[in-house]
């Protein structure tokens, strides 16, 4: 993990079903960011890749075909191990009514979209930060 990085947080589990921001999401996580990414494209794939990745963080995409961000977060807390890992979901939905929604399904916060892939990681560490409280 990169010095600036100020999180305990070294593995992320990252759902977006665009392959274009699914790739510059990689590159702002991995190689901006120091994390080790798992990158899937829809919640039927973070389910089964979660598990034998063992993510401390999720990161969710909330408009996805098939099973949304809210339902992949709803599945992957039934999961062994998933039911106490971090959330925040990344959307260009952002009222304020959709930001209580995210929260009480347990989201920590929640990333705008776009996003700027070089500042992604301090947007995730301020986010864990200011859960911690």
């Amino acid at each position: 993990m990169k010095p600036g990085n100020t999180s305990s947080i070294s593995r992320v589990l990252y759902v977006e079903d665009d392959p274009d921001i699914r790739a510059i999401a990689e590159i702002a996580l991995q190689d901006v960011g120091g994390f080790e990414a798992a990158v899937c494209e829809s919640g039927v794939a973070a389910l089964a890749a979660a598990p034998g990745f063992d993510p401390e963080l999720i990161l969710l995409d909330v408009m996805m075909p098939g099973m949304d961000g809210p339902a992949t977060l709803k599945a992957l807390r039934e999961l062994d191990g998933m039911a106490d890992v971090p959330v925040i979901f990344m959307t260009a939905r952002l009222q304020n009514s959709e930001i209580r929604e995210y929260r009480e399904l347990g989201a920590l916060g929640v990333i705008p979209k776009p996003f700027d892939p070089m500042t992604l990681s301090d947007q995730i560490s301020r986010i864990l930060q200011d859960s911690r409280g």
